[in-house]
């Protein structure tokens, strides 16, 4: 049982980590594609929610997009907030808070690797110790 514990534990952690790598790995991609086909503008705040803050704006060519998955690194805007963003020219739902990039994303996710391998290090160990023991014992 302490062995199946012990290879959860690591599973865990290490699923937790490649999440976070991968999720780095989408920030620096979709900055790549707004910066390849950079398109700017002035964009309205209609909502900030939890998971995703909704924008409106209007490209050159007259049509109003708003991203369905919002904008890309909303923190501090606020309902009814004039912003400036930069933009996919090629696909306008792909939309930054103008200024910002990727690199906002380093801090929350080396944090939470971080905090993650600081549990399962020590629990890792515990199980290992009490394996050894258990082992001596027999």
């Amino acid at each position: 049982m302490r062995r199946v514990g012990w290879w959860v534990t690591l599973g865990a952690a290490s699923l937790l980590t490649v999440m976070c790598v991968c999720l780095l790995f989408a920030a620096i991609r979709n900055d790549s594609a707004i910066s390849s086909q950079l398109g700017t503008a002035t964009a309205t705040v209609d909502s900030v929610a939890f998971d995703r803050t909704i924008i409106h704006f209007e490209t050159p060519d007259g049509i109003v997009h708003s991203p369905a998955n919002g904008v890309l690194y909303p923190d501090g805007l606020a309902a009814g907030q004039l912003v400036r963003i930069e933009y996919d020219a090629s696909d306008p739902e792909l939309a930054r808070v103008a200024g910002r990039s990727a690199t906002l994303t380093l801090l929350p996710l080396g944090s939470f690797v971080f905090f993650t391998w600081l549990v399962a290090g020590p629990v890792l160990w515990w199980i290992r110790r009490v394996n050894r023991r258990a082992a001596v014992a027999v």
